[in-house]
């Protein structure tokens, strides 16, 4: 079947986010709010990055990792990154992380 025959692509319905699209694509909810802080860590970090105008040498240099894991990094791959070692990357990269939690 052509891609262009298959009726899903003619499907015109929108869905309401729930604001996390972790838990849109069906994920247990504590799971998916921290997979939700993981992935907003991760891009505010590779954004200050690019900001600071660092190649990927320097920025594994100031960051303590290595070059190959600053690419991991900018390009997104969430899954290789713990939330707490976002959390130091982006303390090193010169942002100033907070937690706070909400009933």
């Amino acid at each position: 079947m052509k891609t262009t025959d298959d009726p899903r692509w003619n499907d015109t319905s929108v869905t309401k986010s729930s604001g996390n699209v972790f838990v849109d694509l069906g994920f247990d909810p504590a799971e998916a709010e921290v997979m939700r802080m993981r992935t907003e860590v991760m891009i505010l970090t590779a954004q200050q990055l690019k900001a600071r105008g660092w190649t990927q040498a320097e920025a594994a240099r100031q960051l303590g990792i290595t070059q190959p894991r600053v690419s991991r990094l900018i390009k997104g791959k969430v899954g290789d990154f713990s939330l707490d070692m976002l959390l130091t990357l982006a303390a090193r990269s010169g942002l100033h992380p907070e937690l706070r939690l909400t009933a």
